[in-house]
């Protein structure tokens, strides 16, 4: 009998699909990170690194009708110069949650499936988090089930300083900055007969035009 990860290794990618996988905590991350989890034999989720500036530790990129648009969480600035992810608080400042939704519905409410899933998001913009990390794994768990994504998932209890054999480490491969060797598989875009294929943008792009069928884009 043949594995769901048969054949599904990603092309041009240091990453091999029998490898446990080291992430960063990310806010509604690309299509690359969830393509690397659905692969991955498990996961850990890195919460002791230190926070970094302009990552998709608190930013996701989406499509809107002038093409891709940054959507970022405002975060409370730290006591001290380092602070480890676990400890970011979510900033209550720029009333960002009903920015972020109303550019969500702005941007997807023309999508096949964004009807489907908009009672399941609402809530995250409607309700307080203390901490980023959390806001960003109960969306992660929700994307996760839609997709059926069943990789194991734990997190760090200390830094990985030095990364075991073994593990694949994806904590900065995966960057807004930094464009990896990511070969994304075209799908439907409501507004790619403006802007062309807009690659590798937030999972929920992805989730909202092609609903469950989702992972056989992964």
């Amino acid at each position: 009998m043949t594995s769901r990860k048969d054949n599904l290794q990603l092309p041009n990618s240091p990453f091999q699909e029998s490898s446990d996988v080291l992430f960063s905590s990310f806010y509604l991350a690309p299509v690359e990170y969830y393509s690397v989890l659905f692969r991955s034999q498990s996961a850990i989720i890195e919460i002791h690194d230190n926070y970094q500036k302009q990552s998709y530790r608190n930013r996701c990129i989406i499509a809107g009708a002038n093409g891709a648009l940054s959507l970022s969480i405002p975060i409370e600035k730290p006591n001290t110069p380092k602070c480890a992810m676990k400890d970011i608080r979510i900033a209550e400042h720029g009333n960002w949650r009903h920015l972020h939704w109303n550019t969500i519905v702005s941007a997807y409410n023309s999508t096949p499936f964004f009807e489907y899933y908009e009672d399941d998001f609402r809530p995250f913009y409607e309700k307080q988090y203390t901490f980023l990390h959390d806001f960003n794994e109960e969306l992660r768990q929700l994307i996760c089930s839609f997709i059926g994504i069943k990789t194991a998932v734990s997190y760090s209890k200390a830094f990985f300083l030095n990364v075991p054999n073994g593990i694949t480490d994806c904590r900065e491969t995966i960057h807004p900055k930094h464009p990896s060797d990511f070969v994304a598989k075209p799908y439907y875009q409501v507004f790619a007969e403006k802007h062309g294929f807009l690659p590798n943008l937030s999972i929920i792009d992805l989730l909202f035009n092609m609903g469950n069928e989702a992972r056989l884009w992964l």
